[in-house]
Parts: C-alpha cells; structure tokens; sequence
C-alpha cells in the first residue's frame, strides 16, 4: 500500500487552557524532517510531537503548527492578585493627595500593571495527554488522506506500467523480422567484399547480430515492472525503492535506444522513456 508524502491535516480540541489546535501540512523530502511550530509555554512538548509523529511517518517534511486560544476573557485575563492591588491603590492614594492635579488610575491602567495579573499555572503532563490527544487525532486525518493520495498515484504508475509493457510485446513481435531484415542487409553489404570466405561471412553477421540483440534487455524490463507492482503492494516507505526502479527501467530504455538498428526499436525506446519520466515524477511523491 502506498502513501503520498503531501497531505493536509487539522484538529482542534478544548482544554482547561482554552482551545488547543493543531494544523499538520506534508510535502515532499528525502528524508523524515518535522517542524513544530508552537507557543513559548508548549515547547517543552516539541520533542515528544517529534517522537508521535516519526512514530507513524517515515519520510517527508512535516510542518506542525499548534496554536492556543483562551475561551474567554477571564481564561485570556488570568488570575486577579487582589494584595498587588490593594497595595497599588494605597500607593496612587498618597500619590494623588500629594499631587492633587494628577489623574487617578484606570482600571485598565491597574491591570497592565506588573503582578496584578497571574497566568494560571499550567500542568504540563495534563496538557501533554491533551497534546497527544490532539497529535493522534490530527495525525490519523494526515494518513488517511496520504493514503488516499498514495492510491491515486498507484493507479497512475500502474497505467504506465501497462504502457511499458505494451511497447515490449511489440518490439518482442518485431525482433524476428527486424532481424531477418538487417540479416539480409549484412549479407548483401559483405557480399561486396572479394575473398572473404562465406564461413567468416556468416560469423560476421552472426556477430554483428549478437551486438544488436535486446532480448535481455527486454527481459529485464519485464522483471523491473514486476519488481515496481511487487514495491506498490508493499507496507511502509517504497519512495526509495521506487525510485532506483526507475532508474534500472531508463537504463534499460536506454540501451534498447542505443542498440537499435530499426524505427519500430527506436521509437519504442523514445515512448519507453516518455513513459518511465511520468512514472518517476509520481513516484517523487510517494513515502
């Protein structure tokens, strides 16, 4: 079973601290990369986000983006320090009997004031199952659709796979004539030559055939689309495997190219490549 390595993720959740959010976004890359991005009092939890996610994931770029929202304004305001208070007011008292033209104090002026406002304490292993929470719920949404991706680009490869075969069962059906015909053409060019003995004659064209011969070239591409639908078919990360196929099928494409002596050689070596590029650009996409 294959997986895309791009996906889209989102999933929310509300806590004791307001809502908790989490946005995960994969693209391509050669190997596992997570990026967290999260509040200043969360990132004490970035490694184990690291650790839930590589968990599940093997290769791609994986951008976690954690957010969170107070629910209101008293969860936003935090706690009241009601001593800091009642100091600041004794304080602006002397003041203002001291300077009677001065303005009094503002409530909001009270509450921007240093101490007045407490964030409530937060207890990390409490949000870290809530983070975990939230990750698993996130995550399973990622790989669902990864995996839905991944089926589409199975289907794609597998499209090609057909096409590739169907140019070697027509290069394979052509082989005996294309032979016959550069057969005759050697034997009338050597012909040409006095003296030489008809023997020596049939070896260098015999020779010269063997040179020209891509039935193990054909063989090999037959054994390399099997080995690519046996990697399709496979659980986990395939992308690797996938792509060095793709590799050993141009090499062979290319030398069916090199080899030919015939326009139906050549032109299924030009389709052969087309086809084997199209499948390797999906195939950048796959875990």
């Amino acid at each position: 079973m294959t997986n895309s390595m791009t996906a889209y993720a989102q999933a929310k959740r509300l806590t004791d601290h307001g809502e908790l959010s989490c946005e995960l976004r994969a693209v391509n890359h050669r190997y596992l990369e997570v990026q967290p991005r999260m509040p200043e009092e969360l990132r004490v939890l970035e490694q184990s986000i690291r650790d839930q996610i590589a968990s599940k994931i093997h290769r791609g770029r994986v951008d976690v983006f954690v957010r969170l929202s107070s629910c209101g304004p008293a969860s936003d305001a935090g706690q009241l320090e009601e001593r800091v208070v009642k100091d600041l007011a004794k304080i602006a008292s002397k003041v203002q009997k001291l300077l009677p033209t001065v303005e009094p104090l503002r409530v909001s002026d009270i509450l921007r004031w240093p101490g007045v406002l407490v964030a409530e304490s937060m207890d990390i292993k409490v949000m870290q199952l809530e983070m975990q929470q939230l990750i698993d719920q996130a995550l399973n949404e990622l790989l669902e659709a990864r995996a839905r991706e991944g089926a589409k680009l199975a289907a794609l490869i597998e499209k090609r796979l057909v096409g590739i075969e169907d140019q070697i069962s027509l290069v394979s059906k052509a082989l005996p004539d294309i032979e016959k015909e550069y057969r005759a053409r050697l034997e009338d060019r050597l012909s040409e030559i006095q003296d030489l003995d008809p023997s020596r004659r049939e070896q260098e064209v015999v020779l010269f055939l063997q040179k020209l011969d891509v039935a193990e070239e054909l063989d090999r591409l037959e054994v390399h689309v099997s080995e690519v639908r046996s990697a399709l078919l496979d659980e986990g990360a395939v992308g690797r495997r996938l792509d060095f196929l793709m590799q050993e099928l141009n090499r062979e494409a290319n030398t069916l190219g090199s080899k030919s002596q015939d326009s139906r050689m050549t032109q299924a070596s030009i389709e052969l490549k087309v086809l084997i590029e199209q499948m390797r650009e999906q195939v950048q996409n796959l875990e």
